[in-house]
């Protein structure tokens, strides 16, 4: 499996100003990825923001497994974590997180009222890994293009005050992933939902890991999808080529079409609505 790390400059410049600035905030808004909640847990989060209160919010809910990301919120709830699954594109869920917000900082708020202050402004800062999200659902919730949108991970760079009402004030931050992967397969997994810059990915590689765990967990959607038969990974990539026509002289597989279509088809939902980590699978 090939090595993937991704650590560019502003990302380490991001953690510094991040720890500096938590003191300024009452909520830390934690976005995960509903497909990858465990591999889209920056390790660092807990060391920077220490014990503040936070919500955690999974992200891409359409994207993910709907039985397994009710596992994920079964889980956080047991753990007396805060959670609420959210998708900034259809909208769902994301009228709710005030009230989640609120939820959270219930001891902050009382401890506000003993001394007399009866504000219900929250100031929140907005983590997570890049192109998880962040940045969609700021302008969801603002109704305006607050913030730089893309389908890439590192478009925001900076860190800006953005408010969304009255009562609600959020901080929005860079997307940082952190120096080294222990696990490979963590990095496999963010790079299979675009959280890693496809130009350091090994394609063919990703597409092949791609192919072994959907094959095993969701193989209908590979039946379904591309009407090939269930195989090693090479051949179910041979039979997707030749059923796309992503032929070369001499009827060959051109790899590389096929290895793009797949992964913008696999990213895109195309293929189906998948989680790649359950929390059994997890030590959180």
């Amino acid at each position: 499996m090939q090595t993937i790390q991704w650590f560019p400059g502003h990302m380490a410049k991001a953690k510094r100003e991040i720890s500096e600035k938590v003191k300024l905030v009452d909520l830390i808004i934690e976005l995960k990825d509903a497909r990858i909640p465990y591999a889209s847990t920056n390790p660092m989060i807990s060391e920077i923001i220490g014990n503040k209160p936070r919500l955690i919010l999974l992200c891409k809910s359409s994207l993910a497994d709907p039985l397994v990301t009710k596992a994920w919120m079964e889980y956080y709830a047991s753990k007396n974590i805060i959670s609420l699954d959210i998708d900034s594109i259809t909208g769902y869920h994301t009228k709710d997180i005030l009230k989640y917000a609120n939820i959270a900082l219930k001891e902050v708020f009382e401890k506000r009222q003993a001394k007399g202050i009866t504000s219900k402004t929250i100031k929140a800062m907005i983590l997570g890994i890049p192109n998880v999200g962040k940045s969609t659902l700021i302008n969801t919730l603002a109704k305006r293009k607050a913030t730089t949108v893309g389908d890439r991970p590192g478009v925001t760079k900076n860190q800006t005050w953005i408010k969304i009402s009255e009562v609600l004030y959020l901080l929005d931050t860079p997307g940082i992933l952190w120096p080294k992967f222990e696990d490979q397969e963590v990095g496999l997994k963010l790079a299979m939902c675009g959280s890693i810059k496809d130009e350091i990915l090994d394609l063919n590689g990703l597409v092949l890991a791609s192919l072994d765990y959907i094959s095993k967990n969701y193989p209908e959607y590979i039946k379904n999808r591309y009407k090939i038969e269930i195989n090693d990974s090479e051949s179910m990539q041979e039979q997707i080529g030749k059923s796309r026509g992503f032929l070369s002289k001499g009827g060959i597989v051109d790899l590389e079409r096929t290895n793009r279509m797949f992964i913008n088809e696999l990213r895109g939902m195309k293929i189906g609505a998948m989680s790649y980590e359950r929390p059994e699978d997890q030590s959180i």
